[in-house]
């Protein structure tokens, strides 16, 4: 038998020995109601009284020891003791996790900042004080982004994608750099965790200025390479035995030179935070021309097909666009056996544009469509150099259409070919003007 049923046993016999010798005594002395009444009505006061010290005791616990109560109340007493002892356990562990939280994020490098549900300041370690220029009590309990004020910041809390950090720069030092990312947790709550990214900010400008620089530089002499090999090519005197390395060397030189461009391409790119501009580009029209350029090639699949669902025009770069079909078209075209087939499709609705490429070649394994829009990365480097890639292409299509509000997706399986489909936002879609003939 438990303590508790026990007690509870040894209140009920208790009772029911009241009860007995109240009757008793209404039996030998007469009135049996009335030794009844009067004996439950002092168990009652008893009970009452036992209530009045346990309600005093929970009032004044701090100051008073618990009372000496038996049975039930006993019981009681000593279950809210084992209650109040877990409860400053788990109080004093909680304020050590807490301490032990503040020691860490204190000596984070990092800014850690606690917002709630309505993005209010609710905590900031020392770190996040420095670099957003918070002021500790002041700054308690205000929306972040009446303190952080920066529009690219406003957008990004807005949009509610947190899966990359944005960057902005530093409120206390405009020529440094935070990058800045959101975490959520608990019942709407959020950690914001800042870090100062000047020095990665200002090596990636660095290496920009590099790759632009020598990439610009390279073109003069890649050209007068190639002018001189072309006149020796096609010089009929030249004897016999020079005519194969000559023309390898022109074919090495002409692939620096589409090095050289797509590295400045991507540069430019890369350079720009803004908007492609809105020309009317008509993307059927352009799709049909690079149809009839693959067909002119000399090795091109034995498929080549053009579904155009739509007559929709993209409001655009026409350059950029360019680069981003023929890319995926000439990666198709390269990676696909003669008697293959390419498909290439122009669809629209109210959603958006997608420009699609579905191939049936030699397919992409699935460790490396995550990488694959990274610049220089190959899946096969022996293949890519035999074929001319520069490995750069993807990172054009991939910048170009960040530039246009456009995503890629990419579906591929090894062995089974590729799709590769860009999704272009609905504002950027203009329909032609429909002429009817005159009769």
């Amino acid at each position: 038998m438990t303590p508790s049923a026990a007690a509870w046993s040894y209140a009920l016999a208790r009772l029911a020995a009241l009860f007995a010798l109240a009757t008793l005594g209404g039996l030998v002395f007469g009135n049996i109601s009335v030794w009844i009444v009067a004996t439950l009505a002092g168990y009652l006061a008893l009970q009452i009284t036992y209530l009045y010290r346990l309600q005093r005791w929970l009032r004044l616990r701090r100051t008073t020891d618990p009372p000496d109560l038996g049975g039930v109340w006993g019981d009681v007493v000593a279950l809210v003791i084992r209650i109040y002892r877990r409860k400053q356990f788990h109080k004093r562990r909680i304020v050590q996790l807490f301490r032990e939280f503040r020691r860490m994020t204190t000596a984070m490098p990092d800014g850690v900042i606690v917002l709630s549900a309505e993005r209010d300041i609710m905590w900031f370690n020392r770190p996040a004080g420095q670099l957003l220029g918070l002021r500790r009590k002041i700054d308690f309990g205000q929306r972040i982004h009446n303190l952080l004020r920066q529009p690219d910041f406003v957008r990004y809390l807005e949009a509610e994608d947190y899966s990359s950090p944005v960057i902005l720069r530093a409120p206390q030092a405009p020529d440094a750099f935070l990058s800045v990312r959101v975490v959520s947790y608990g019942a709407g709550q959020q950690l914001l965790l800042v870090r100062d990214v000047t020095r990665q900010i200002r090596l990636e400008a660095m290496r920009k200025d590099f790759v632009a620089n020598a990439s610009h530089e390279l073109r003069s002499p890649l050209t007068v390479i190639s002018g001189y090999l072309d006149t020796m090519v096609d010089d009929p005197s030249l004897e016999e035995s020079w005519g194969h390395p000559l023309r390898e060397m022109r074919r090495q030189a002409e692939r620096m030179r589409t090095l050289v461009n797509d590295l400045l391409e991507l540069s430019r790119l890369e350079a720009s935070d803004d908007e492609a501009p809105e020309d009317v580009v008509d993307v059927p029209g352009m799709l049909a021309l690079m149809r009839r350029e693959v067909l002119a090639l000399d090795r091109h699949p034995r498929k080549v097909e053009l579904d155009l669902d739509s007559d929709a025009q993209i409001l655009g770069s026409e350059a950029e666009l360019h680069s981003v079909f023929w890319n995926l078209i000439s990666n198709a075209v390269k990676y696909t056996p003669a008697e293959g087939r390419v498909s290439i499709r122009w669809e629209a609705d109210g959603n958006g544009a997608r420009f699609a490429v579905e191939d049936s070649g030699i397919g992409i394994a699935a460790e490396h469509l995550p990488r694959i829009t990274e610049r220089f990365y190959r899946v096969d480097p022996g293949r890519a150099r035999k074929t001319g890639g520069s490995g750069l292409g993807l990172s054009i299509v991939k910048h170009a259409l960040t530039r246009h509000g456009g995503v890629l997706e990419v579906e591929s399986e090894e062995g089974q070919g590729s799709t590769f489909t860009c999704h272009f936002p609905a504002k950027r879609l203009v329909r032609p003007e429909r002429r009817v003939a005159a009769d």
